[in-house]
C-alpha cells in the first residue's frame, strides 16, 4: 500500500514510518505545520534518516479557527478544555486525510498507541477505535471522537507496541529521536502561560470575587481563566487553610472556594461522539444486552480525564448529544474536560463534561 505517515519529528512517528517500511509499504512522511512550533526541521531530519519524502501541509488557519479559538472559548466560559481532542478530530487526521486522498494515498498512519478493530452490525462491517496493548501509553482517550470515516483510513501500528520496545527498536535503526522526551506541554503553547496567551488575543480581564459556598465574599480573583475546577495551588489569596476551586461562575465572574473538592456521583456529558457500531436500540446502554453477537457489553467503565483510571458507569441519554453517567464510585469532574465510555477494550462514546 502507498501510505501517508503523520511526521512530527518525534521517535513514535519516526518508528511507525520506519515499521511500514519493513513491511514492504510505500511511505511518505507528512509535517502537517499547525502553528509558530510545529517541528518542520526534525520532520525534515527524520524524513533524510528514513530514506524517505516528506510533504509539508499548512494548516495554521484551520488550526486557529478550529482549536485555538475553542481553547480560548472555553476558558472564557470557565471551563477546563482539552485542546488535543479537539484537534485530533478536527485538524490533524482530517488534514492528513484530506492530503492523502488527494494525492493518490491508500492509507495514513500515525504514531500514536491506540488500536483499530472491525464489528459486523447488521451485516454492516464498522471500524471501533480500541485501546493500545500497552495500557499505560494508550491514547484512545485522546482519539475518540475521530468518525469511521476517519478510523476506516487510519493505521497505528504502535498499538500493539510499548514505548520501550519503539525506542528500542529506533535506537537499533539509528533514529535519532529515540530518546527524546515526550511532550506534555501544550503544543502550541511549550513554555506555558496559557492566561496570557488568551488575554493577548481578547484583551486584559476583569478581576473579581472569591467567594465560598455560601456565598461570602473572600477577596479579589486576578480574571477567571487563571483558575480550573479542582485547583488548590496558586490562588493567590491567604486564608489560613486549604481550599479548593469548587466552580466559576464566567457571567457573575467569582470564582467559588471550598474546604474540598466533592465527587460527583452523576455527570452530565455533552457534544457527545457515538462509536459507529454503536446502534440506536443500545444508546440506553445500563440495559444493554450482554449476548456476545453485541460489540459492546456491560460493564461498562469511563475515564473522566486521561491519566484517570477507570471508573465502573451505566449511561443514559438525555438527547441526541447529551447523555447522563451514574459512576460506581464518586469522582472528581471538571467542566471541558472528556469522559470517555469503554466496554472492555472498545471506545463506546465520549463527552464533553458539563
Amino acid at each position: 500500500m502507498k501510505i501517508l505517515v503523520g511526521i512530527s519529528g518525534g521517535v513514535d512517528s519516526a518508528y511507525c514510518a520506519r515499521l511500514l517500511l519493513d513491511l514492504g509499504h510505500e511511505v511518505e512522511g507528512c509535517i502537517l505545520i499547525m502553528h509558530d512550533y510545529s517541528d518542520t526541521e526534525g520532520a525534515d531530519r527524520v524524513a533524510s534518516e528514513l530514506g524517505i519524502p516528506v510533504h509539508k501541509v499548512d494548516l495554521r488557519g484551520l488550526f486557529d479557527s478550529e482549536v485555538k479559538k475553542y481553547f480560548v472559548d472555553e476558558y472564557l466560559h470557565g471551563r477546563t478544555p482539552n485542546p488535543c481532542i479537539i484537534c485530533n478530530e478536527r485538524v490533524k487526521f482530517k488534514g492528513l486525510l484530506d492530503f492523502a486522498e488527494a494525492n493518490g494515498f491508500d492509507k495514513i498512519a500515525t504514531g500514536h498507541y491506540a488500536r483499530i478493530g472491525t464489528v459486523t452490525v447488521d451485516g454492516a462491517k464498522k471500524h471501533i477505535l480500541l485501546k493500545a496493548e500497552d495500557l499505560s501509553k494508550d491514547q484512545s482517550y485522546m482519539l475518540y471522537r475521530l468518525p469511521e470515516s476517519i478510523l476506516s483510513k487510519t493505521l497505528f501500528p504502535l498499538g500493539e507496541l510499548t514505548k520501550d520496545t519503539v525506542r528500542d527498536r529506533s535506537r537499533t535503526f539509528g533514529i535519532s529521536a529515540a530518546d527524546a522526551k515526550d511532550s506534555q506541554e501544550i503544543c502550541f503553547l511549550p513554555n506555558g502561560g496559557y492566561p496570557e496567551y488568551i488575554e493577548s488575543v481578547v484583551g486584559k480581564l476583569p478581576c473579581g470575587s472569591f467567594i465560598d459556598e455560601k456565598g461570602n465574599l473572600l477577596g479579589e480573583h486576578k480574571g477567571i481563566i487563571r483558575y480550573t475546577v479542582g485547583q488548590r495551588k496558586g490562588l493567590g489569596i491567604a486564608l489560613g487553610k486549604r481550599m479548593f476551586v469548587v466552580s466559576i461562575d464566567p457571567v457573575e465572574n467569582t470564582v467559588t472556594l471550598g474546604d474540598e473538592l466533592k465527587g460527583k456521583e452523576e455527570i452530565v456529558i455533552g457534544n457527545v461522539s457515538l462509536s459507529s457500531a454503536l446502534s440506536p436500540d443500545l444508546l440506553n446502554l445500563s440495559g444493554a444486552s450482554t449476548d456476545t453477537a453485541d460489540p459492546f457489553t456491560l460493564p461498562l467503565s469511563v475515564k473522566l480525564r486521561y491519566t484517570a483510571p477507570l471508573i465502573g458507569c451505566e449511561i443514559s441519554p438525555l438527547s441526541d448529544d447529551k447523555y447522563k453517567l451514574k459512576l460506581e464510585t464518586s469522582a472528581k469532574a471538571a467542566p471541558g474536560q472528556s469522559a470517555v465510555v469503554y466496554s472492555g477494550d472498545r471506545v463506546v462514546l465520549g463527552g464533553i463534561i458539563e
